[in-house]
């Protein structure tokens, strides 16, 4: 049987650690509402851009597509996105799971030519099925951070495109769903889907009055597609971190749950030791005084 002192040891141990996981479940709700905000924000600015290449693209020629040599294989890069901290299920290795079949089916002809992930556990995960890596970026700690993060994407994406004459960006992040959990998507960056935006521009304009622009279309378009990139990339960070967040706070219920349990195991065995020994003490005590009052009698 384990002692009393043991058992309170115990119970102090397990009061600290549901604390932590309750600071932490209270982290996690925060966050997951801060990167709902952001991705909710960008929603109007991706509108907007999105009009704008409505408007730009429609007078203009359908864009040639890069050609490649006869035999030559298009080239693809891919961005996962996943964490650098832990606690959060099997975050990580859904994604790179998703990730690698994906590129062992469909993209096998095409060849990963460049990996870029976000957040070292993934990296991880990836390395493990010895899948190679040119560059691993930390995951922003905040909502706040996205940005500067997804500019380093951009610096790499433009050096991939004219430097490394790479054809397709895949994105792959987890996304949240509308009540509880994520989801793995897969969402291909580049090149844009122009026929989805000319679909768009079949769409009503939202206003009586129709755009017109004097600039030359193909500096606009060109600048509405980096900011298209951006928001694609801001996007599927925000989601990621989102969902990164969600799955921590349900690890962290379901720590909760069963450190309760636990706890409420561990106080009722202490209890029923501690009640043991009294009742054990007292026993003592009445065959001492029983003693005594037999030696007084002779």
């Amino acid at each position: 049987m384990e002692s009393t002192e043991h058992l309170h040891r115990q119970i102090e141990g397990l009061e600290d650690l549901r604390t932590i996981v309750k600071t932490m479940k209270s982290l996690s709700a925060v966050s997951i509402r801060q990167y709902e905000q952001a991705v909710e924000a960008l929603g109007h600015y991706y509108r907007t851009v999105e009009l704008g290449l409505q408007a730009t693209l429609g007078p203009m020629a359908r864009p040639r597509t890069q050609r490649r040599r006869r035999g030559e294989s298009p080239r693809s890069a891919v961005i996962v996105f996943g964490s650098d901290h832990g606690l959060c299920g099997r975050f990580n290795e859904e994604v790179s799971t998703r990730a690698l079949e994906r590129a062992r089916t469909e993209l096998a002809g095409s060849g990963w030519h460049r990996v870029l992930v976000v957040g070292a556990l993934a990296a991880a995960s990836l390395e493990e099925a010895a899948q190679p890596l040119e560059e691993i970026l930390p995951a922003p700690g905040a909502a706040s951070r996205i940005t500067a993060t997804v500019q380093q994407m951009l610096v790499r994406v433009d050096a991939w495109r004219s430097r490394d004459g790479v054809d397709n960006v895949y994105l792959f992040y987890n996304q949240p769903r509308a009540r509880s959990g994520y989801r793995t998507t897969e969402e291909k960056l580049l090149p844009v889907d122009v026929d989805r935006l000319r679909r768009v521009e079949e769409e009503r304009w939202p206003s009586r009055s129709l755009p017109f622009f004097t600039m030359d279309p193909w500096r606009l378009v060109a600048a509405l597609l980096r900011q298209y990139i951006f928001v694609s990339l801001f996007r599927a960070c925000a989601a990621s971190q989102a969902s990164e967040h969600s799955s921590r706070l349900a690890a962290m219920q379901a720590a909760e749950k069963n450190l309760d349990e636990h706890l409420e195991e561990v106080i009722t065995t202490y209890r029923r030791v501690r009640q043991a020994a009294i009742t054990t003490e007292l026993l003592d005590v009445v065959a001492g005084f029983e003693a005594v009052s037999g030696d007084g009698g002779e």
